[in-house]
This record gives structure tokens, sequence and C-alpha cells, in this order.
């Protein structure tokens, strides 16, 4: 019986259905008889089965199958459903007549008679293999980019939902941010935010522009689950659907507080480096123009003191002279202070201690400082002796306590103090034992910016004639030449602190300036005197001092012409050469008569300390300008009056 006349149709309507279904060729439709053997083919299921219907009518419906599916009863149980059920609905891989597997979408329907006996089934099949294999190829991707995502911990990687609600969260989300997966899926984004972007709505200022250009960067501090800060490079962008309406956001984000930090780092060391450029260029300057005013300094005061003992007195000369001379000295000491800054003074090492230094001092300071202030000290026992110029260091003290007096219009106190200290590994100091020496007050203190310009040259906060602006700088110069360390405390309405760091000698005989300036004027016996200096004013002041002092003196203007002057007079008894000269230094002056002259005395004058210590002799007496005639005479009677055993 034919499945038509089963079903009881006319004849024409099943010639209908049946040019009807062998017409479809995207579909595979086919009757099985009761036990599953096919009774009907279409050129649907030949096109991509394989078979002809004569290969395939009568044969069991099972053949489609993959080997597994028939050992474990996949096609019985296919019929069965559809009897018991009225439909079997799946989708599975099924096997062509070449061998061949394709994904196949499968519906099977029983077919029964008017009285409803089973008859037979209906089977249509669609060959979904394209889409099988672009769904398993997008799943393949998508496994891979979770994967991806999962793998990255240097990123947070998440989504957001349109309202901004985390949906997922990568392993590096939970590195940066502090949250796991169950603690912020769910949550708003905003609570990463700090509190000052949430008051002014930041969260959802993000979330609009990434909606409506597409995306939102920028770079801002964000805050974890443990509430510390971090500095986030922070990527939203929008994913949209089909019809462009968004969906949600992804969201990238990257910790980048470490390259911000090494970023400052290097803008502040550009700075520093700056700031030493500059530094060092006004140190140049400073040192040069005070070099060049030290010669003139030098022809000033010798000339005056010359003048001073030659004119009888005389109450409307002298004073002017004594005044004039006054002048000069201060400015002597202000270019001392511009070499100190530019650590070009000549420094006179010595071993010093520090406590008897300021003890030596008080009664000055007393007097300096005046009744309103109380000066202190606090100094520990058996504290070892610093390496330093003695005489700088009491200038430097000085300094630091004048500037305390000038922070403390209303009274207060100045304590001075030293404690030992040990340096293993520092910036500037180099590793071994230091003083440091402390001058504290309890005066009006700086701010932030004026602390950080204090020590530089010229910078005042003094009123205008009232200071130089160079006391901290020589005394940062002192500390730099003597291989220290300056450094400054300061908080307004609190005071300040300066820490002088020095090194120290352990073990040797230490040196206290005694204070006294008056040095003797005679030497005893008329000495022919070379002296040599390019400067014809100094050379010519310092000509007259010592024909003054009864020597008999030979001039020259360079190095060249005092070897020259040598050679022509073998019966000079001293040589006195400034230091700084063209072509050829002093130094390198005193090494050439060394050479031929070994035993002739040399005195070096100089009031800047810029030679190579290559070319230094420690041997070699330096004088530093400006000299009076006193330090003159002195130098020149140690130089050449034998030494007498103690």
């Amino acid at each position: 019986m034919r499945s038509g006349e089963a079903l009881g149709a006319p004849p024409v309507v099943e010639d209908r259905y049946r040019l009807l279904v062998d017409a479809i060729t995207d579909y595979a439709i086919y009757m099985l008889d009761t036990d599953g053997r096919v009774t009907s083919w279409n050129a649907g299921a030949q096109r991509f089965k394989g078979y002809e219907p004569s290969e395939i009518l009568g044969e069991h419906f099972s053949r489609f199958y993959t080997d597994r599916d028939r050992e474990v009863g996949t096609p019985a149980r296919a019929l069965r459903v559809a009897a018991e059920e009225g439909r079997f609905e799946q989708e599975g891989w099924r096997v062509r007549k070449d061998g061949t597997e394709f994904w196949a979408h499968v519906i099977i329907d029983p077919v029964r008679s008017p009285t409803g006996e089973l008859v037979g089934y209906a089977k249509i099949t669609r060959d979904l293999t394209e889409r099988k294999l672009a769904e398993e190829s997008l799943r393949r991707s998508q496994e891979q980019f979770r994967l991806l995502v999962e793998g990255v911990t240097d990123y947070a990687i998440y989504m957001l939902d349109p309202s901004g609600k985390v949906s997922s969260w990568n392993p590096g989300a939970a590195r940066i941010k502090g949250y796991m997966p169950d603690e912020i899926v769910g949550e708003h984004f905003s609570r990463f935010y700090t509190d000052e972007d949430r008051a002014t709505g930041e969260p959802a200022k993000a979330l609009e522009t990434a909606a409506r250009v597409g995306r939102f960067e920028k770079e801002a501090w964000r805050v974890r689950k443990d509430g510390s800060r971090f500095m986030a490079h922070v990527v939203i962008d929008a994913i949209r659907d089909s019809d462009g309406e968004v969906i949600g956001f992804a969201k990238v984000t990257r910790d980048v507080t470490e390259r911000m930090e090494s970023q400052r780092a290097l803008e502040e060391a550009r700075e520093a480096l700056f700031q030493s450029q500059k530094m060092e260029a006004v140190g140049q300057l400073t040192g040069g123009i005070a070099h060049d005013f030290n010669n003139l300094l030098m022809a000033v005061l010798g000339s005056l003191e010359l003048v001073r003992k030659r004119v009888p007195y005389d109450p409307r000369i002298t004073p002017l002279i004594d005044n004039a001379m006054q002048g000069a000295q201060r400015g002597a000491v202000l270019t001392q202070r511009m070499l100190a800054f530019a650590r070009k003074q000549e420094l006179k090492m010595e071993v010093v201690d520090v406590p008897s230094l300021v003890r030596g001092l008080m009664n000055f300071l007393d007097r300096t400082i005046g009744p309103s202030i109380e000066v202190n000290m606090r100094f520990p026992g058996n504290l070892l002796r610093a390496h330093t110029d003695p005489y700088q260091l009491e200038a430097a003290l000085m300094n630091l306590a004048v500037n305390a007096r000038d922070a403390m219009p209303r009274g207060g106190s100045i304590t001075i103090s030293a404690r030992p200290e040990r340096v293993k590994t520092h910036p500037t100091l180099a590793p071994g034992d230091y003083i440091q020496l402390v001058v504290a007050d309890t005066g009006d203190g700086m701010d932030e910016a004026t602390l950080a310009r204090a020590t530089e040259p010229f910078f005042t906060t003094k009123g205008v004639g009232k200071g130089t602006g160079l006391g901290l700088s020589m005394v940062h110069g002192l500390a730099a030449q003597s291989g220290g360390w300056l450094t400054m405390k300061s908080r307004p309405g609190v005071g300040t602190q300066v820490e002088l760091w020095l090194p120290v000698i352990a073990g040797a005989a230490s040196h206290v300036p005694t204070g006294e300036c008056d040095r003797p004027a005679e030497t005893g016996r008329r000495l022919r005197i070379l002296a040599v200096d390019d400067d014809s004013l100094v050379l010519t002041n310092t000509a007259a001092m010592l024909d003054d002092l009864g020597h008999e003196v030979i001039v020259a203007s360079s190095g060249k012409e005092g070897l020259e002057a040598l050679r022509s007079r073998p019966d000079i008894d001293l040589v006195i050469s400034d230091e700084v000269m063209p072509n050829m230094t002093g130094s390198q002056f005193a090494q050439a008569i060394r050479r031929d002259h070994p035993e002739l005395p040399v005195i070096i004058t100089s009031g800047y300390a810029d030679v190579a210590p290559e070319e230094t002799n420690p041997d070699i007496p330096r004088l530093a300008k400006p000299f009076g005639q006193g330090d003159l005479a002195e130098y020149v009677r140690d130089a050449t009056e034998p030494t007498v055993p103690a």
C-alpha cells in the first residue's frame, strides 16, 4: 500500500504533494515504515546524503547515523520518541554515502491512519554543517578570547552593562583592584573612583562620552578595595548591537603608578640637573667676579694701609682713610662669601675641636646677637674632631647666628649642638664618620618655597640693603669644599634648623682659632724678594708693602718673566707669586723654580681655589687675598727664617 493510500488522500492531491516534495532540494524529506526502512526519497535527500533512490529504498535509516550513535541505540530511540511523544527533534552528526559526516537538524513525525494506527514516519533532515562550523569557529574564538582575557594579569579587563554595573571580571582586575569576582560582579563601577571624582560625576561622564563618541580614555587616580590609590590609564569602549544600540561597555584599566613615579623622578632629576647647571654657571661667574674684585681690594686695602701709616694724623683726613679701609674690608668679606659660594675660596684645612671653637665664639656671639636672644650649646663628650677651615667655620657659625637673630625680632633662643654620625650610603656624602653641627632657632621659620631657595646666591628675605643673600651660600660652599653637606629644615612659626655635616679625623691634634688679628710687621733682615703678578695694581701694591717693610723688591708680570729674573738675579731670597695668571699658574711657576732652585722659598697668593690638585704642593704656603701688610710680613718671616727645634 502506498503512503498516500494509507492516509486516504485523493490521487490528484497525492501527485501534487509528491511533485512538491521532489522539488525541494535544501531538505531531505522521506518516509520510513514502522521498522525504520526508507520507503520514499526526494531530490534533497539525494543531494546531500548521496544515495540514489534505487540504492536506499528498503534500507534501514540507521545507516545515516555514526557508528557511535548506532552503538548506543540512537536510531531506535528516535523512532520510539516520535511514536510515543508525537515528535522527535535533534541536531547531530550524520553520515553521507561517501563516509563524510555533516551536521544535521532532524525532525521525525509519526504517520498514522485515520483510525490512529501507526503506519510509518515522516523524516525531514537539513544540512547545517556550515552553520555548525561557523558556530564552532565562533565558540573556539570566544574560548580563545576568554583564555586570553583570563590570562592577562597586567590589565584589568571587564565588561559593564549599560547602567555601569560590572558583568565580568578578569584576574588582572582582581590583582590590580583587589576585588574577587563574587565581590564585584553586579556592583557599579563608580566604586573604583575617588570621592572627589564621584562628587563631580566623573563615572557618568565617562560612560556618556563612550556612548556618544564610541570611546573614553583618561589617566586619573582610582581606588583599590583596601582604600589605597593608584594612577590608572583607563579606556572605555561602547559595545553596540546590530541596530546600533549600546548594550554595554568594555573597560580596560592599567596601573601606571610606577610609570608615573618614574616619570616624576626623571623630571625631578632633570630639574635638579638644570638647577645644578644653573648654579654651576652662576658659581663660575661669581668666582670670576670675586677673583677680579679681590685683586682690586688688594690694591685698595694695601694702598690705604700704607697711606694710613705715612700720613700724620689729621682729623679731617685720617677718619676718611679709616672709613675707606672699613668699606674695603667689608668688600673683602663679601668677596670671601662669593668665593665660598663658588667653592673657589682658599681653605686652610685643619683638625678642629668644634666644641672648643664654639665656646671661644660665645662672648662675641653674645655681643653680636643681643640680650633678647638666648644662645645655648649642647655637645656630647669625646666628640671627634672635624676636618675643615676653622676661620671659615667661625664665619659660617656667625652667619647662621645672625640669620637666626634676624628671624626672631621678638626674641627667642639659638641652640648650637653637635653629634657624631656614621654614613654608609648617601647621595652626596662619602661613606665614613661625620660631625653633624646643628644651629637651631625658635624664629619665624620658612615656608617650602622660601626654604627651597634659601641657599641660592643673592636670595634674601631681608630688606633692601640689609643682606647680600650670600651668607647661606657661603656656608653651603664651606660644607661642600670640606667634603661635607648642608641641609635645612624649617616650618613657618616653628623655626629653622641648619645642619652642617663635616668629615672627622680621629686621633689628631686640634686647632682652635685664637681670634688674634694683629701680626708683627717686621721680619728682622733685608731680603731680595721677587714679586710676580699679572695685575699691575696688585703688583704695585705688593711691592710697595714689601718695600715699606725694608726689603728690596724685583717685580715680574708673568711666570716667564719671573724665571728670566731668577736667571739674572741668582741672589734672590724669596719669591711671592700670584696663583691665577695666564699661560703659567703660580703652582706651575713654583714647580719650575723647584727644578732649578730647590732651596728657594716660594709663597703663593690667591683668593681663588681653582687649581688642579696635581699642580698644588702642600709644602708651599698660600696667602689668601686680600691680605694686609701684617699678614704679608708674617708669611715672609715664616718662609725665610730657619725653624728652631723645640
